[in-house]
Formats: structure tokens, C-alpha cells, sequence
């Protein structure tokens, strides 16, 4: 009647040491450099207005960077006013870096808040906030970004 407890116990040890010895083998894995490199409006078609984010991804690791997918807000003025999903995102190759090119849409309610509020205030800049989650394929694990600027109206 004692044995089943003990081979219970050596069966939870040796799935234990075989979990550690697996995750001792994967190489470690630094996380990309993520940022804003360039935002602009797309042509109108049919719906709201569109808009093109590109973010530039460096990677640091050998091992190539497979990208699952990416959702992002972008806020002017404390507003949310454009956010956005993609999936289908090039590889990143190791050792280099890539733009990556995202369709973003605009919450027209947003904006029209945010025209009223900047109807209120004297200001020539207004400050804007990027956050994006990236997720891979693979060992690496989610990034999250978050890049804060100001624009400049005149």
C-alpha cells in the first residue's frame, strides 16, 4: 500500500526535472526594439478616414521574429482617437530590423471631443501617446510599446 505513493512521487519528480531540463535548453531571447517611425493619412473609401502607422522592429537575437499579431491605440490630447489590429506581418530576420506597415481607423466621436476641447485651449502642440501590444510566435514573449511625443501645429 506504500509503494503507490512513492510511485506517484517519483513520476511528479521526473516530470519536474524534465520541465526544468526543457526550459534550461531554450537560448535566451532579448526583446525587439519597437518604434513609431512615421503616421499618415490613407485616401477615403467609403467609410471613415484610414491611416498608415509604420513601426520599425529591430531585432537582437539570432533566432528570426515571427510576429502574431499587433493592436494599438493612439491618443492626442489625453483622447483615444485611432486604434487598430494587424496579423499577416513579415518576419523579422535576427540581427536586422523591418518596418512594419499597419491600417489604422478613426473613432470619429473621439475626434469630434477632441476638436471641441482644443476649441477651448490656446495651444500650438499637442501631445500624442502610441501603445501597441506585439505578440510572437514562438519563445519570445509579448512586448508592449509605448512611445509619448508632442506635435507641433504650426
Amino acid at each position: 500500500m506504500l509503494q503507490r505513493p512513492t510511485g506517484y512521487l517519483l513520476l511528479l519528480l521526473a516530470w519536474g526535472l524534465l520541465a526544468s531540463g526543457c526550459a534550461s535548453m531554450m537560448p535566451p531571447v532579448d526583446p525587439p526594439n519597437v518604434t513609431l517611425e512615421s503616421f499618415s493619412s490613407l485616401p477615403a473609401e467609403g467609410g471613415g478616414p484610414r491611416f498608415l502607422v509604420k513601426l520599425r522592429v529591430q531585432n537582437p537575437n539570432e533566432q528570426p521574429l515571427d510576429i502574431a499579431g499587433i493592436s494599438y491605440t493612439i491618443d492626442l490630447v489625453g483622447k483615444q482617437v485611432v486604434t487598430g489590429v494587424a496579423k499577416d506581418i513579415p518576419v523579422i530576420e535576427g540581427y536586422s530590423e523591418g518596418v512594419v506597415s499597419l491600417e489604422a481607423s478613426l473613432k470619429m466621436l473621439q475626434v469630434l471631443r477632441l476638436l471641441a476641447s482644443l476649441g477651448e485651449t490656446d495651444t500650438d502642440e499637442l501631445t500624442y501617446k502610441f501603445v501597441a501590444k506585439i505578440d510572437f510566435k514562438g519563445l519570445v514573449p509579448t512586448q508592449r510599446v509605448e512611445e509619448e511625443g508632442k506635435i507641433t501645429l504650426n
